[in-house]
């Protein structure tokens, strides 16, 4: 196992604030990104806590992100807000436009915020469990650069092309998951080839297409795979038109094709949705569908998505963080 130092979350925040105001970042963006970025560790999501720092200041130091962007929005249609990210790293865009979205899907029901010109490299949760805290439900789409082969082939078409839903449950944790559309994550692949392990099989294919469990070999050459074959490929499709097609951005092959390829992400977009089950369903939503969670939940073996980030939340102790990784991180100071 790779050695671990202790940080508090209140630790994990500065150190990330301090090494992105040291490389480029004002202090509103680098905030909304510490913030971000110690709120997966505080959940336990390593993958999207500290690991994305040398990455985030990689792409403000090639000059290929703005780190003092000032995203604004625009209101297309009422129920339509279109968040222009002027460039930057996208917490700072949601922040600013979580609650646009939110007023407007609870006045119209439904409403959809694309943003556009920015460059995301966080999970998907935080935006819509902030649209579920407003007693909506939330739905969160975005695509990278490739690295994942539509079934039956051997060449990356997709990236790992995430969801997200949160569903709201006044009073209790919401309901949410974030899923790549891959059968593992890219930042899982890369955290188990720089801890020496295995993945299971069916994960990816190697740089001749043979399969692999060997996550070095998929990241040197090699492909992921949708999860579910066919099905995943096919949802995998579907984000790749939501979140570049319908709003104007970049699809993957196209992010790869103008990225620098300097560590950091990709420019593309994310699309938000917002819908109200008190507009949709009636006042009494809430009591229906607890009554269906009552009854998943009381299933022998059925744990609820989201139950593990939300139990580790409450949890104030220290976060264990890979400590050549932190040493790396101080360096960049």
């Amino acid at each position: 196992m790779a050695d671990t130092i202790e940080l508090s979350v209140a630790d994990i925040h500065e150190l990330a604030l301090k090494a992105l105001l040291a490389n480029g970042c004002d202090e509103s963006n680098a905030e909304a990104i510490a913030t971000t970025v110690s709120t997966a560790e505080r959940d336990g999501s390593e993958s999207h806590g500290m690991f994305r720092i040398p990455g985030y200041i990689s792409a403000l130091r090639s000059g290929k992100v703005n780190g003092q962007s000032n995203p604004t929005a625009e209101t297309v249609t009422p129920a339509v807000i279109r968040m222009h990210g002027d460039g930057g790293f996208t917490p700072l865009a949601i922040n600013r436009g979580v609650p646009l979205l939110a007023e407007a899907g609870k006045t119209y029901g439904i409403a959809a915020m694309p943003i556009v010109n920015t460059y995301h490299f966080a999970a998907l949760w935080p935006e819509t469990e902030q649209l579920a805290e407003h007693g909506l439900v939330g739905m969160a789409f975005t695509v990278a650069k490739p690295k994942v082969a539509p079934a039956g082939a051997s060449k990356a078409l997709f990236g790992t092309n995430p969801i997200s839903v949160a569903w709201p449950r006044p009073g209790k944790t919401p309901w949410v998951f974030d899923m790549a559309t891959s059968a593992r994550a890219l930042g899982d692949i890369m955290i188990a080839a720089r801890d020496n392990h295995t993945i299971p099989e069916g994960t990816g294919l190697d740089s001749e297409g043979s399969p692999t469990t060997d996550p070095a070999q998929i990241i040197d050459g090699g492909v992921l795979l949708p999860f579910g074959g066919h099905k995943g490929s096919a949802i995998s499709t579907m984000v790749e038109l939501l979140a570049a097609g319908l709003i104007g951005e970049q699809f993957s092959f196209e992010a790869a094709e103008t990225d620098n390829n300097d560590g950091g992400p990709a420019r593309g977009g994310e699309l938000l949705i917002a819908m109200s089950p008190e507009v949709l369903a009636g006042a009494d939503w809430q009591a229906h569908c607890e009554s269906f969670f009552e009854k998943l939940s009381g299933l022998e073996g059925v744990r609820l998505p989201g139950a593990r980030r939300h139990l580790n939340r409450g949890n104030t102790h220290v976060r264990n963080v890979n400590a050549a990784l932190i040493d790396e991180i101080k360096t960049l100071l």
